[in-house]
């Protein structure tokens, strides 16, 4: 008896050893599949992309099998899974819409179209986006419709800039759920309605500019709740503020702030 035990024993052993190499060449299998397929989306989504719009400096020429699309112009990948994290074209005389696939690109950070000629909308797929850090669409003259409210689901974002557009409609007050937001940018554009008071929320807010807009109403005491606040540009709109000095908004910041809305009336 004793020696079978010790027969089955090696016997035992290799046939566990056997399943579990198995077992872990399984999961490496299926790692490289789900890696595969992810990188395959994010390709896929970046040719969507391009399907949209024009390039007449044959910018996007390098976006095709004959290269990796993580060796495509404009594109950057991060080096441990491969995927998009940064997408820069900014002045590339790009003419088109902005796709929704854009939304696909989950690993995305950094998507900078500024200075083209984009048009239609931004569209609220980027909301998917919630490991986006930095958003630039400025300069995008005929870019239109209105600020997306799924914005705020980006809560990773530390930077937003959508001057010199033609955006609309009012600043959703779901902005100010964006509690890592350092740069906010909306001047020259055509926003009307009232200043959100739950902006004041933005704590690590550093620059606000809504100047050139068709803001209305009153500033909010909130705004004085904004600790890191160093720039704050809101003239040229239609606020009806007066300058009360007596206020928070006025007696927590520096005299900018006066100075700026004394131009609102202009």
């Amino acid at each position: 008896m004793d020696h079978l035990l010790m027969n089955t024993r090696p016997l035992f052993s290799l046939t566990y050893h056997a399943i579990f190499l198995l077992f872990l060449s399984l999961l490496i299998s299926k790692f490289s599949l789900a890696t595969t397929l992810s990188n395959e989306t994010d390709k896929l989504a970046l040719l969507e992309f391009k399907s949209h719009i024009d390039s007449p400096l044959n910018v996007l020429a390098s976006w095709n099998d004959s290269f990796h699309f993580c060796h495509w112009v404009g594109v950057t990948c991060g080096n441990q899974h491969q995927r998009v994290i940064g997408l820069d074209l900014k002045n590339k005389k790009l003419v088109g819409t902005i796709s929704p696939y854009i939304g696909n690109l989950s690993f995305l950070q950094s998507l900078d179209l500024a200075s083209n000629s984009f048009h239609g909308g931004i569209p609220s797929e980027v909301g998917y986006l919630t490991r986006l850090r930095n958003l630039n669409l400025s300069y995008n003259p005929i870019l239109g419709g209105e600020i997306p409210v799924n914005l705020s689901h980006c809560s990773n974002l530390q930077y937003l800039d959508l001057k010199y557009n033609d955006l609309e409609r009012g600043i959703p007050s779901e902005l100010g759920f964006l509690s890592k937001l350092q740069i906010l940018i909306l001047r020259n554009n055509h926003l009307n309605g009232r200043f959100p008071p739950s902006i004041g929320n933005l704590s690590s807010l550093q620059n606000l500019s809504f100047v050139y807009n068709n803001l209305e109403g009153e500033i909010p005491n909130t705004v004085a709740q904004m600790k890191s606040l160093t720039y704050f540009h809101v003239g040229i709109n239609h606020f009806s503020d007066t300058l009360d000095r007596s206020k928070p908004i006025y007696r927590n910041h520096s005299s900018f702030i006066v100075q700026c809305l004394r131009h609102s009336h202009a």
